[in-house]
C-alpha cells in the first residue's frame, strides 16, 4: 500500500483514544473498516504498531515512535497556510487573558514561551492543579478556557460533550533508580524484578494513575510492597532516588540528577498521553494551533535533552531492520 495523510491520521486518533472503536467514531468510519486499514498499514510497516489489550489498543515501543513522527507531519500539514496573523491570535474577549489550567505537565514551560512569543497582545494565565480531572472541572464551570493534561491508554480523560480534546504525544514511562541499583547495568529494566523495591507514587489523580502502574505489577505477579506517597517538588524526588529510598515511574524524556538512573522498561508495560482540552466557545482556531504547535515544540525539545529515550528509540528501529531484513 501507498502510506498517506489519512492513514498517519488514523494512527495518532487510535493512540489518542486508546481504542480503535472511538478513534473510528472520531474519524467517521466503521470499526471494522478502520481495523482492516490498521492491518494494511501494519503490513506496511512490516510489524504491530499496536497491543490490543483488555482496555483497546496501546502503542507497541515501535508504534510509538512512527506515531511520533505522524503527529508531526500530521501538525505541520494542518498548518500549510495557517500562519495566524497577531490580530487572529487575540481572543473576541479581549477584556481578559487566555487561562490556562495544567497538571504540572513538563511541557509546560516550553509551551508557554513559545505559545507568549506568538500570541503577541494576548495575555496568558496558568493555574496548577494536581488532577486532570479537576483541571477539566475548571473548563466546564467556564473557570479555564485551555487545559494542558495527560491520561493513560485505555483510561482516557472523560470530558463533558462541551469541551474538546487533542492530543500531543504518547510515550512510554521510564523507570528512574539510584545509580548504585543491583539492575544498573540493564538496558532495559523487567517490571517483575523491581517488586521487592520501595517505591514512591503520586496519590490517585483521577486519571488512570497509579492505578496502571497497579496493573502493570498485577500483570506480572506482584503488588508494590512498600511505597512513599510523594506530591511535591520532582527535584526533590529525584533527590530521594538517588539516596536509594526508592524508585519511582517518570516520564521519558526526565533529565536524570547526578546518582540517578532514567531506564526503560522491558516491554513497555507502561504509557501515558500529553493532551490539550479546551472550550471551543473560548478558544480560537489559530490560538489552538498556536498552543498545539507550541506543545509539540516543547515536547520535541524534550526529546533532544533525553538521551535515554533517544537510546530506547534508537534500539526500537534496530529491531524493525532487523526484522526486514528476515
Amino acid at each position: 500500500m501507498r502510506l498517506e495523510l489519512r492513514h498517519l491520521q488514523m494512527l495518532c486518533a487510535m493512540a489518542d483514544c486508546g481504542s480503535v472503536g472511538r478513534a473510528a467514531g472520531l474519524l467517521g468510519y466503521s470499526q471494522q473498516a478502520l481495523s482492516g486499514q490498521l492491518q494494511r498499514i501494519e503490513a506496511h510497516f512490516g510489524q504491530p504498531l499496536f497491543k490490543r489489550t483488555a482496555d483497546g489498543v496501546k502503542p507497541t515501543g515501535y508504534g510509538a515512535a512512527i506515531v511520533a513522527q505522524a503527529r508531526d507531519v500530521v501538525t505541520r500539514v494542518g498548518a500549510i497556510g495557517g500562519h495566524p496573523t497577531p490580530s487572529e491570535t487575540r481572543q473576541a474577549d479581549r477584556s481578559r487573558p487566555l487561562r490556562l489550567a495544567t497538571t504540572g505537565s513538563p511541557l509546560l514551560a516550553g509551551m508557554v514561551t513559545r505559545a507568549r512569543d506568538r500570541l503577541g497582545e494576548l495575555p496568558l494565565n496558568v493555574t496548577s492543579v494536581h488532577q486532570p480531572a479537576a483541571a477539566a472541572e475548571l473548563l466546564e464551570r467556564g473557570a479555564a478556557d485551555v487545559a494542558l493534561g495527560v491520561d493513560h491508554p485505555g483510561r482516557t480523560l472523560c470530558l463533558a460533550p462541551s469541551l474538546t480534546q487533542l492530543g500531543i504525544a504518547t510515550e512510554p514511562l521510564f523507570i528512574a533508580m539510584p545509580a548504585g541499583h543491583r539492575l544498573r547495568h540493564r538496558l532495559e529494566v523487567p517490571l517483575a524484578e523491581l517488586a521487592d523495591d520501595r517505591w514512591f507514587l503520586a496519590p490517585d489523580n483521577g486519571a488512570g494513575w497509579p492505578a496502571a502502574l497497579h496493573q502493570a505489577c498485577a500483570a506480572d505477579g506482584f503488588t508494590p510492597a512498600a511505597v512513599h506517597e510523594y506530591l511535591g517538588d520532582h527535584q526533590q524526588l529525584q533527590l530521594m532516588v538517588a539516596q536509594g529510598m526508592g524508585v519511582t515511574v517518570v516520564h521519558a524524556t526526565v533529565r536524570a540528577i547526578p546518582g540517578v538512573l532514567v531506564k526503560p522498561l522491558v516491554g513497555s508495560p507502561l504509557w501515558r498521553r500529553h493532551l490539550l482540552a479546551w472550550r471551543p466557545d473560548a478558544v480560537t482556531g489559530p490560538v489552538l494551533e498556536v498552543l498545539h504547535a507550541s506543545a509539540l515544540a516543547a515536547y520535541r525539545e524534550l526529546v533532544a535533552g533525553a538521551p535515554h529515550f533517544q537510546a530506547w528509540v534508537k534500539r526500537t528501529y534496530q529491531v524493525r531492520v532487523a526484522v526486514e531484513a528476515e
